[in-house]
């Protein structure tokens, strides 16, 4: 019995979809764009996005220029969103904020806009070029609105985005270090400490700086080693005023002996 009510329920659910599919293949068909609207309307606020961008699309030459066009460029832009589709999404809330820039909805559009471009930027290891240009849409914002209460959420995001730079940074200073490209590393170290002076790796940079100027003069010509070992010497009293009690002083001590001992003779 159980399972004679299962069937039927089951039936009559496929019955129920493939009227609501045909129902819906009529209304795109249709010419009728003020219905179309009014569904694209409801398919949205039922979460049914991919319907609703259909129907949305095919009515937009139609309203153009009326005064539905505005809240339907809202919708559009959503619908892109909520499918996960942020490079169109962010085209669009940006299309947006310039077509109706006197709309209630302007702001909520251009913030849109930078957020989507924030979706897109890719885990740090990655090219980075997402991320800056969603640093620069986040700021552009912040410009543009500098009273809003977005703005906490932007600054928020823009640290979180300058992270990865930061990450990015000190990897690639990192991997110059281990293929023992000593000069680059030195140079990519301290490029760090330059952009992102505030930069929680600060220790282990200066560590890494006292290290590579060690071993860069230890693999220097005789004629360059004395000019290379003072300069380590430098690095050295940098990381010691900054850390006097950290966990690396026992080999930054070592890198110390060894180039005065080179300094001297």
């Amino acid at each position: 019995m159980i399972q004679n009510r299962f069937k039927t329920v089951c039936y009559i659910y496929i019955v129920l979809i493939i009227s609501a599919c045909s129902d819906y293949q009529k209304l795109v068909k249709s010419t009728d764009y003020g219905e179309k609207y009014e569904m694209a309307v409801v398919y949205y606020n039922q979460g049914d996005y991919y319907r609703a961008l259909e129907l949305f699309e095919a009515v937009l030459p139609f309203y153009r220029g009326s005064d539905k066009a505005e809240d339907l460029n809202f919708y559009y832009s959503y619908c892109h969103y909520h499918q996960r589709d942020y490079e169109l999404a962010s085209h669009y809330f940006k299309r947006f904020a310039k077509n109706f820039p006197a709309s209630k909805y302007t702001e909520e559009c251009q913030f849109m806009s930078a957020y989507c471009k924030y979706l897109l930027s890719p885990t740090y290891s990655l090219d980075q070029t997402n991320t800056l240009n969603a640093i620069n849409e986040l700021q552009l914002f912040i410009d543009l609105y500098p009273r809003s209460e977005r703005i906490t959420e932007c600054n928020t995001l823009i640290d979180n985005l300058r992270g990865k730079l930061e990450k990015k940074a000190f990897e690639i200073a990192s991997l110059y270090l281990k293929m023992e490209n000593y000069n680059a590393a030195i140079t990519a170290f301290n490029n760090v400490l330059k952009d992102f002076p505030g930069t929680d790796y600060k220790e282990e940079i200066l560590f890494n700086l006292a290290k590579a100027y060690y071993l860069y003069a230890e693999n220097s010509i005789e004629a360059k080693k004395k000019e290379r070992h003072q300069s380590a010497l430098e690095a050295y009293d940098a990381f010691v005023t900054a850390y006097p009690d950290s966990e690396y002083m026992k080999q930054v001590n070592n890198f110390s002996k060894n180039s005065r001992r080179q300094v001297k003779n």
